[in-house]
């Protein structure tokens, strides 16, 4: 929804002890992970007429956005599947 978070936990609930476990132990979706938050929030402050954009901007950081969210949602998944016993 417009100016709503849509931050990684609240997008993907089933996945938070391992949203939790990759954060502290992998640093390539820590790094990801940081880079869509900074992202969500930019775009919640353009929806929310906090920061003036274009509007060819405001949509480049919504590609940039579901193009992360996608391979967080990849990794998520494929560890899931490898250790599917320790986070469930």
């Amino acid at each position: 929804m417009f100016g709503e978070p849509h931050d990684i936990p609240r997008e993907f609930p089933e996945y938070s002890d391992l949203i939790r476990h990759l954060h502290d132990n992998d640093s390539e979706f820590q790094r990801m992970y940081v880079e869509y938050h900074a992202l969500d929030q930019e775009i919640r402050d353009i929806e929310q007429n906090v920061e003036t954009v274009s509007d060819f901007y405001a949509e480049d950081l919504k590609k940039k956005r579901v193009f992360l969210k996608d391979q967080l949602y990849d990794k998520l998944r494929r560890q899931k599947g490898n250790h599917a016993s320790s986070y469930s």
